[in-house]
């Protein structure tokens, strides 16, 4: 039985790929961020079977002991733990660098002493900001257009390095826009569907232009197992991609349609990024996953979509809608 662990498995991609990799049949230990509440995150909501086969280790990825102590004895590592959110990088970036960063490098030094065999490294679209060219492909320059995506870029080099200078067989996943069930509410898709399901008739949204590429999670959590999988895989830079994108306004349009017709988009400015912070077009290709695994998205964005606002509906409970949650 493969041993693996998923740092930031208490996030929302990262407990649906706990999810996931229990159910293929994997030995699973979750990396969560440790906190006096005792609280596993989402983990904490999954079913109760899956839970149980599952191994909880709590630490925090900025510490290189207790990274070390939570990798030893696994075979791949899954490296998802971050901070993600791009307003809040614009006034806290040194949390960002500990985390992004001095964490990423905590995960590498410590596969590389323990003869780790897989190490995936997860990257974000960001990374690239506003598209020079469509699609996207792992080939595009990079530009720090946020101090999020900056240390993004800095901890997928140092990844990079590593595989360079000491043969550690490192994949670097580059995930295209996520959304699904337990998503925070600082994503658009919450943002749009928590505020109509709290019978909101204005909906408050920053920038209407920018167009993304969305994931379905299940699909993105597909997306890494598959690229675990694959030997052709180590020492690249993969995007995980549909190759179809949608307008911000047009996102919102569709959703108000499904849940309250009646609503109405209100540009709010503190909602704004900086102009020339504000990535406006993501686009990602999808060719090199397609070629180099056997992945392809199971999902529409429509039944994604679909799923994501039921799960809401049952769940919203958990969320604020009154704020701009940073």
């Amino acid at each position: 039985m493969e041993d693996v662990i998923v740092t930031g498995a208490d996030g929302f991609i990262g407990s649906h790929l706990c999810e996931k990799l229990v159910k293929e049949g994997k030995k699973v230990r979750a990396f969560v961020y440790y906190n006096s509440f005792n609280s596993w995150g989402w983990l904490d909501t999954i079913d109760a079977q899956i839970k149980k086969e599952i191994e909880i280790f709590s630490g925090d990825i900025r510490d290189p002991n207790g990274v070390r102590v939570a990798l030893n004895g696994k075979d791949v590592v899954y490296h998802l733990a971050a901070l993600i959110a791009i307003p809040f990088s614009y006034h806290s970036p040194d949390s960002y660098v500990d985390t992004n960063i001095k964490g990423t490098l905590n995960v590498l030094q410590a596969a590389k002493d323990l003869n780790i065999s897989r190490i995936l490294i997860t990257s974000t679209s960001e990374v690239y900001g506003t598209a020079e060219y469509v699609p996207i492909d792992e080939k595009h320059p990079f530009k720090g257009q946020s101090p999020y995506s900056a240390t993004k870029i800095g901890a997928d080099r140092l990844a990079e390095s590593f595989y360079r200078s000491f043969n550690l067989p490192v994949t670097i996943v580059r995930p295209f826009n996520a959304y699904g069930p337990r998503q925070s509410a600082r994503a658009v898709i919450p943002t749009i569907i928590t505020q109509l399901l709290d019978g909101k008739d204005e909906i408050k949204l920053g920038a209407l232009s920018p167009t993304r590429d969305f994931n379905y999670v299940k699909d993105l959590a597909n997306g890494f197992i598959e690229i675990a999988k694959s030997d052709k895989t180590i020492g690249e830079e993969i995007n995980i991609a549909t190759q179809r994108e949608i307008s911000i306004e047009k996102l919102a349009l569709e959703i108000i349609s499904q849940i309250n017709p009646k609503a109405k988009i209100i540009c709010d400015n503190e909602r704004i990024r900086p102009n020339k912070s504000e990535v406006e077009r993501l686009l990602g290709c999808n060719k090199k996953i397609m070629t180099l695994t056997d992945w392809k998205p199971q999902y529409t964005f429509e039944e994604g979509l679909k799923e994501t606002i039921e799960w809401f509906r049952k769940n919203n409970t958990n969320y604020k809608s009154d704020i701009y949650n940073l």
